[in-house]
């Protein structure tokens, strides 16, 4: 089975779009693309999971209810009988008081201030006796209304109920899928990516692919012959084979896409990275670095083939230096070429292209 190295290039995009964006529900480009396709399905989930739940509040408001109802005339009752029976104390201490005969002046005195006082007390808690009971019982009345408000608006407003509870997840969802849609040409691209992919997986254990490589050169190579300064490259697939190297560009592009003037060519995408390519592989730090076994007629060569690999629509064009391929011509075609290379010179093209990879930024004498 083939050696496969690095995640896909568009798949890297969507996961740093998403980890960026605070979206970590995903855990696959499967379930991204089930969220997109059946969002409609996921926003009809959160309706239903909350009529469930406000359901579920109105049956809990209801016991809430009752249960205070009987708490509340029980609470009531308990602080009418203790309010009776501290009067009904104070009424016979006032009593006591009016029996007890005394001929000494001041404690005569002292005896109908005692009597005053009493009565004053006595007055106090009966002319304040019912609110005394709703002090002591309005926290429990003032809940139950709270309760009593809730469950009629749920029960009258039933709908009503249920978008208040899911706006916020409504709102989230929504939010999410706007980041979704974003990232929405890099989900078509790891779509026809991953497909290439799983094709080339089925070469033999001799193949390896590194998946979206990219390079940037300090200072920029010139091509002469193009007149293009190449600051950067990026190739979506290169495959080291016995046969050589393949440079894949996938585009799963629509006829629409295929026609359109302002995506940017594959062909010359392709060709540039072919061109940086040869140069690194020619120059003397390649010629160091990936040991070819010698042949008696001179230097050999590593060929470079150039590939756009179509997963929708192909184009009825051909290219100069660059083959398209539909996603079923291109097994045929990489094992159409036969074998120049060992395991060994081939781990060793592999792993000089790699640790360039790695590095990312090249210091060019070009």
């Amino acid at each position: 089975m083939c050696k496969v190295y690095n995640s896909i290039g568009c798949l890297t995009v969507i996961k740093t779009h998403l980890r960026e964006n605070n979206v970590n529900d995903f855990n696959s480009l499967n379930e991204v693309l089930d969220f997109q396709n059946n969002f409609s399905s996921y926003r009809q989930k959160v309706f239903s999971r909350h009529e469930i739940l406000i359901e579920q509040e109105k049956a809990a408001l209801s016991a809430d209810i009752s249960r205070l109802e009987t708490s509340i005339k029980e609470d009531k009752l308990h602080h009418e009988t203790s309010l009776r029976s501290e009067i009904e104390v104070l009424q016979e201490t006032l009593n006591n008081l009016k029996t007890c005969p005394t001929s000494n002046f001041v404690l005569k005195a002292i005896n109908s201030a005692k009597l005053w006082y009493q009565k004053k007390k006595i007055q106090a808690l009966e002319d304040n006796f019912n609110s005394k009971v709703e002090d002591l019982t309005r926290t429990s009345v003032e809940l139950h209304q709270q309760k009593s408000n809730r469950y009629k608006f749920i029960t009258t407003r039933f709908a009503d109920a249920v978008n208040e509870s899911c706006a916020h997840e409504l709102r989230e969802l929504e939010r999410k899928q706007r980041v979704v849609d974003e990232v929405k040409t890099s989900i078509y691209g790891a779509l026809g990516e991953h497909k290439v992919v799983k094709e080339l997986e089925s070469l033999p254990d001799e193949y390896i692919l590194i998946n979206d490589f990219s390079l940037t050169f300090h200072p920029a190579i010139y091509n002469r012959q193009e007149d293009d300064y190449i600051k950067t490259i990026q190739i979506d697939h290169i495959l080291i084979s016995p046969s050589g190297i393949f440079l894949i560009e996938t585009k799963n592009w629509s006829e629409k896409s295929l026609n359109s003037l302002d995506l940017r060519s594959p062909v010359q995408q392709v060709k540039r990275t072919n061109f940086s390519l040869f140069r690194l592989l020619s120059g003397d730090i390649a010629n160091r670095t990936v040991r070819l076994n010698k042949h008696h007629w001179g230097d050999r060569k590593i060929p470079i083939k150039n590939l756009i690999v179509l997963t929708n629509t192909k184009p009825n064009e051909e290219f100069q230096y660059v083959k398209v391929l539909t996603l079923s011509e291109l097994l045929g075609y990489i094992r159409y070429f036969k074998p120049m290379f060992t395991q060994t010179e081939t781990e060793a093209i592999a792993n000089y292209l790699m640790n360039l990879n790695d590095e990312k930024h090249i210091a060019t004498k070009y």
